[in-house]
């Protein structure tokens, strides 16, 4: 996730996440969340009063939900002079799938098989776009460069990332399943990842949210700054999947930190979506009361229902 997620599905390009939200990325995020199983649309204002929340300008989130409608991310109507939004069905779809990855993340996915989905291509020099595309892709599906142009993930479906590279039109390369040999002088495919960096990104996640978790198990925590820091810690959060691929239990050191960080993600999310809930249904409650009553949260452990 390049500073965080990129969640593609065909030619649906979700805005990226980069450090302090961009209204783009921020306003996704905030549909996502809460309107995501819904078919009414939002009015603008009330969208533009949210963003506002994040500390981002009514000029900026203006200009972000025309962008976003311009790149069919979002549907808009017009009712007298009011201008309504929601997320396409398309946008939905993949935000959708985007969640069940990111909320299933560090759960236990039982012991694994030793095998490793292999993708092997050839990109020459001239096809940067090209290649800066599928090294996207194939992060987003699990697999890890163990050369340039040998990935590998211990997670990922060959079908996948065959279907990306169709899709892609990467004129030389291969997939296989294959499982490694443990001999000396030989890169092991684990070393397609740092873990050393890993371990140190998932212990500053705890470090940096305990104290939050300290609050929130306290009840100090108010309804418009719980809408901001659930927010927070899931765009933190969502960023782990491209640099950790779910790995299995059998490829781990010793006291791996990914479950505590789990832990403590799912306590805050999962706490604060009440409060802040209440939040948000209270700022659409200013521009459409109606519309605030079917404003909901969504747990960590709870699917999505259908729109």
């Amino acid at each position: 996730m390049t500073d965080g997620a990129t969640v593609e599905a065909g030619d649906v390009d979700l805005p990226r996440f980069q450090v302090g939200a961009p209204p783009q990325h921020l306003i996704t995020t905030l549909l996502g969340d809460y309107w995501i199983s819904r078919p009414e649309q939002l009015p603008s204002a009330a969208l533009v009063r949210l963003a506002e929340e994040f500390g981002v300008s009514a000029v900026a989130a203006r200009a972000a939900l025309s962008r976003l409608a311009r790149r069919e991310l979002l549907e808009s109507s017009k009712v007298g002079r009011r201008t309504y939004y929601r997320l396409t069905d398309r946008a939905a779809a993949v935000l959708r799938d985007g969640r069940q990855r990111i909320m299933s993340f560090g759960l236990d996915q039982g012991a694994w098989d030793g095998t490793w989905a292999v993708a092997a291509f050839s990109i020459s020099e001239e096809q940067r776009d090209l290649r800066h595309a599928l090294r996207g892709r194939l992060r987003w599906l699990g697999f890890a460069p163990l050369y340039d142009g040998l990935w590998v993930s211990p997670r990922a479906g060959a079908d996948e990332a065959a279907a990306v590279l169709a899709e892609l039109g990467v004129p030389t390369s291969t997939i296989f399943r294959a499982q490694a040999l443990d001999l000396p002088g030989l890169r092991a495919p684990r070393e397609a990842w740092d873990f050393d960096q890993l371990r140190r990104t998932y212990e500053g996640f705890v470090a940096q949210y305990s104290p939050l978790l300290v609050r929130v198990r306290n009840g100090t925590v108010g309804a418009s700054e719980a809408l901001v820091a659930r927010t927070g810690i899931m765009d933190t959060w969502r960023t782990f999947p491209n640099h950790d691929p779910d790995l299995p239990a059998e490829l781990l050191p010793a006291d791996w930190p990914r479950g505590a960080a789990r832990d403590v993600f799912v306590e805050i999310y999962d706490t604060l979506g009440p409060l802040a809930e209440f939040r948000v249904k209270q700022i659409v409650g200013e521009f459409e009361p109606a519309l605030a009553e079917l404003v909901a949260h969504h747990r960590t452990g709870l699917p999505l229902a259908p729109r």
